[in-house]
Parts: structure tokens; sequence; C-alpha cells
């Protein structure tokens, strides 16, 4: 079940809210919270759910022991973190890995072929900041397994984030209150990102996939504006989840953090990441890149540390050769910034380095896009041949992808954050409250007519 489907809007988010508000007291809202959490996540594959509940139990017993028996929380967190990178390890990676080895020596191995569980990169990724803040001090271990699980489980960022940290709502786990303009707030920023994702990431779609789909390698121009299509496109797909998921916390009285800041102004490679999935960069800073000495170091010492964390980071996003590349081809850009163009960079007028930066992105989800390395070497061939013959027929030949493309130059002017600044300029007016409770209203009403009228509803990150 996505947010964007039918169901959900209609039956599922109507059918919590309404429990959530009729019990009184925290831990029922909690009980609510988690047991249709439970549902929302066994909708589609239920088996996966007594994975999700061993997780949950494992994880609450290794950091009520780690307080409890001091001298053996090493031992504790190393049998969690076994526990909790074997599964993923043995469900996202192990056929990567055995067909990776079978090709490299030559064996016959048995391809294994696991259904991925829905999200478990990011639950996992939250399980392990509970347990790794628990092992150094950070945070108190929580008594209350029922609490525990409500923030393992919580399905408004389960399956696609953003990555939510233990002690960012862990005062909310045990007291919260929502007033109406936080219940009028999440609401306006649900049916937002539900915009996003509805009108025009799955419009974008269209236009990318005829484009990276397309039996034979398309011209140059072709690619570039494919490319151009795919980078809206998961941006509003990805950042239009986050912002749904945003939403429905503040809805049920959690502060999650933003999880996108207009990624595609950004001025550099570093800044890029700054603004592209917050929550997953500063885990892998907290946990990995830190860890690892960070940047207080020698120049080889910090280039392996890139590439480490960039390596991982790649991995985390698919078991597949090209997400390996592309976490890779970030690492070395990142590397160069930070080691050879540290002291030119600043002279380089913004305009400039905004523009490269974004061509750079786009480069990055051409490769994001096409897993078979064979296709990639030639899209990538192909985006510099500077052949523009063939463009117009094209397009034109695509009944899917021509009018999405009408729709480019509001998806590009989305990128701006005209909407920060006038919510910086015009917030707190009552009319402008107003104006945009009815424009999010309007979006609503446009995105529920489209998925009547439409079956086709991709999203990217379910898969991870």
């Amino acid at each position: 079940m996505v947010f964007s489907s039918l169901t959900f809007l209609f039956l599922f988010l109507p059918a919590v809210i309404a429990c959530y508000y009729l019990l009184p007291g925290i831990r029922a809202k909690n009980a609510v919270l988690c047991l249709f959490s439970l549902l929302f996540y066994a909708w589609g594959e239920p088996v996966y759910v007594l994975l999700m509940a061993a997780s949950i139990l494992l994880n609450y017993l290794a950091g009520l022991g780690m307080e409890r028996f001091p001298r053996r929380k090493k031992l504790l967190l190393l049998l969690a973190l076994l526990f909790n990178l074997g599964a993923i390890g043995v469900f996202k990676y192990a056929g990567f890995f055995l067909s990776g080895v079978s090709s490299l020596f030559a064996l016959n191995l048995p391809v294994l072929r696991i259904a991925l569980p829905i999200g478990i990169s990011f639950y996992t990724f939250q399980i392990l900041s509970y347990v790794i803040d628990v092992y150094h001090g950070r945070v108190a271990a929580q008594r209350s397994l029922l609490s525990l699980a409500t923030y393992i489980t919580m399905f408004p960022q389960l399956v696609a984030g953003p990555i939510v940290r233990y002690d960012t709502v862990r005062e909310e786990l045990r007291r919260r209150c929502v007033t109406v303009n936080d219940f009028a707030e999440g609401l306006c920023r649900f049916f937002f990102g539900l915009g996003k994702k509805v009108l025009i990431a799955n419009q974008m779609a269209l236009a990318a996939d005829a484009v990276f789909d397309a039996a034979a390698v398309p011209s140059s121009a072709v690619l570039w504006i494919g490319a151009l299509c795919y980078a809206m496109q998961i941006y509003y797909d990805f950042s239009g989840y986050s912002d749904m998921a945003i939403g429905m916390g503040r809805m049920f009285g959690f502060h999650f953090s933003e999880n996108f800041n207009y990624p595609y102004i950004a001025d550099s490679v570093t800044d890029f990441w700054r603004r592209w999935h917050i929550s997953l960069s500063v885990w892998f800073r907290e946990y990995v890149y830190i860890p690892l000495g960070g940047n207080r170091c020698s120049v080889l010492r910090h280039i392996f540390n890139m590439l480490v964390v960039w390596l991982l980071t790649g991995l985390w996003h698919g078991a597949a050769w090209n997400f390996v590349l592309w976490g890779l081809y970030y690492g070395l850009l990142l590397i160069l910034e930070k080691h050879v163009l540290g002291r030119v960079l600043p002279k380089i007028p913004k305009a400039v380095r905004r523009i490269v930066t974004f061509l750079l992105a786009l480069i990055g989800w051409v490769i994001f896009r096409v897993e078979n390395l064979s296709a990639l070497g030639r899209c990538l061939a192909g985006l510099f041949s500077f052949d523009f013959s063939g463009t117009g027929a094209f397009f034109l030949s695509s009944s899917n992808a021509l009018s999405p493309l009408l729709l480019l130059p509001v998806a590009l002017l989305g990128c701006l954050p005209w909407k920060h600044r006038l919510e910086k300029r015009f917030g707190h007016s009552a009319a402008f409250g107003a104006l945009k409770l009815v424009f999010a209203f309007l979006l609503w009403i446009a995105s529920v007519a489209m998925l009547l009228g439409e079956s086709y509803n991709p999203f990217i990150y379910f898969r991870f």
C-alpha cells in the first residue's frame, strides 16, 4: 500500500485518524499507531511482519541489557548489529553477492531470489540509530516495548523515510499534543506532497520511461531530456512522499526532520548532499563517517573514509552494480571538490556553479536509473555524442512521452524556493494561511481525479 493509492486515502488513513483521536491517553494512541502500522506493513507481505516483530523484540532487549549489564554492552551491541545487518544482508544483498562471486570465479552457484521486505533499508537504519545511541549513552534505553515498537513501525515514514533518529521523537513518544493548527498544517503538507507525487512525478515518469526503456539508445538531446524528466520524477516522487510522511507525523503530534531543501539550486556537490535526502546524509555522517575518523585525519585516510561512506551509500540504495558506480561517482566528485577544487570553487560565479552541479546531478541520475551496465555505458556515451537528430520525432512517436513534457516547465519552477520565500514573508498572515489551505485542497481534488483516471502510479523508493 502506498500513500498515493485510493485504498490508503479513503480507507486506511481515515480509519487510523478516527481511532487515534477517539481513544484517550498516550498509550492508547501509541497502540493505535503501532497496530495500524503493522497492518499497513502486512498489507502486501504479511510474513515479513514476523521479521519486524523479532527485530523490535531483540533490539528492545539489547537496549535494556546494555544499561543493566554495562560490562556486556559491547557483546550486546555486536549481537544487535549482527542481527540487523544480517537481516538486510540476507534479504537485500545475498543474491547480488552470490551472483558476483559466481561471475568472478566462473562458478555455477544457485540464483538466490528472496522477496525484499519493503522499507527494510529505512527501518533498519532507525533501529541501528537506537541501539548505537543507547550503547554510547546518548539516550536512555526505552522501557516501554510499545513505545519502541511505535517508533520502529510508524507507518508515515516506515517504507520511505525520512530516517527518523530515536532521539528526535523520544519525548513525543511519551507526551505530545496536537492543536487544530498542527493538524491543519500537517494536512496541508500531506496534500502538497500528494500533489507532487501524483500530478508531477507520475507524469515525469512516463517521459523518463519512454527514453530509458527504449529499445535503441536515443539521440543525445533525447537522453538529456530523459535525464531531466527523471530528475524531476525522482525529486517530486521522493520529496512528495517525505512531505506526506512529515505531514502525517504532524497530524499525530510528531515533528519529523526535513528531508529535502531545494537540492537543485545547490552550488556544489557538497551542497547538493546537504539538501538531498538529508536524513540519510546525516545518518551516514553520524554513524559511519565520524566513527571512521571523518576529516580529522591524513588526506589519504580522509579519501578512504569518503570512498567507504559513498560505496555504502550506493549499496544502501540497491543491490546492483549501477548503484555501486553511482555511490563511487559522488564519492569521487566530493573528494575532487574537497582536495582539488577547494580554493577555486568560491571564485567561480554562483550561477555557473549551480548549472554545473545540476548537470553533474543529471549524469548521476542516468547512472542511478539504468541498471544494465552495457546499456548504461551506451547511455553515458550517448549523452556526449552531441547528436540532436530525431528529437521531436522521438517524443511525437510516443503517446506517453509528449504530454508530460508540457508539464516540465512547471516541474522546474517547483524546484525553486518560491514557496519558502512566500511563507517566510506572509506566513503569519491569516489570509495567506487560508489561501494555502484552499490551494492544498485543490491539489487533493486534482490528485484524486488523476488517480481515478489513471492506473500508472510508480514509486521509486518503495523497493528500498
